[in-house]
């Protein structure tokens, strides 16, 4: 009779996980696109404290964008300066920020934003949000998110995790920015 109860208990203990799983896919599949009205502040809108009339954060602009780094409304990604750039249609650069890099990590190329998440754990146990995907690599899902608890851990070479890891101020900026379909730049 326990193998039977065992049997049962593994059977329903299947069947919850199963059913989680469903519901944390769909939780994150009808998650708002964005956590604002509108994409961009209207013309009329006054710019928020600390930034330009354009509403780009003069504090976080000073660093060029790599040349030859495409043109139009994208997000760049330097493997070797470990930053991001934030740029709108104008070629303006909308916001700047230094990022802990994955362990696996984007050949240079032009991706598109492939997914987003607004909470998830993380690949290395983590919660975290903002989750941003564009690429996968060796079976290894590749994005942008930061951690709930604020940290950025230098990435374990020995786990092969996608995450790149931004503060969560830059995340929710990446969050409102980079929607589906984005054009996600990676140059080295």
């Amino acid at each position: 009779m326990s193998g039977k109860s065992s049997m049962i208990v593994t059977a329903l203990t299947a069947a919850a996980l199963a059913a989680v799983g469903f519901l944390a896919y769909q939780a994150s599949a009808s998650a708002p696109d964005h956590t604002t009205a509108g994409k961009h502040p209207s013309a009329s809108a006054s710019p928020s404290p600390g930034k330009g009339k354009d509403g780009a954060d003069q504090q976080k602009t000073e660093v060029p964008v790599p040349p030859n780094s495409g043109e139009g409304e994208r997000v760049v990604y330097s493997l070797g300066a470990k930053r991001v750039w934030l740029v709108t249609a104008d070629g303006k650069i909308k916001r700047t920020f230094e990022v802990t890099p994955s362990a696996v990590s984007p050949a240079p190329g032009t991706y598109k934003v492939t997914g987003r998440s607004l909470k998830i754990p993380g690949s290395d146990g983590v919660p975290i949000e903002h989750v941003v995907r564009f690429a996968v690599v060796d079976n290894v899902v590749i994005g942008f998110s930061s951690a709930v608890d604020g940290s950025m851990p230098t990435p374990n070479a020995k786990k092969k995790t996608g995450g790149i890891r931004e503060t969560r101020e830059d995340g929710t900026a990446m969050w409102d920015f980079a929607l589906g379909g984005t054009k996600i730049v990676v140059v080295s």
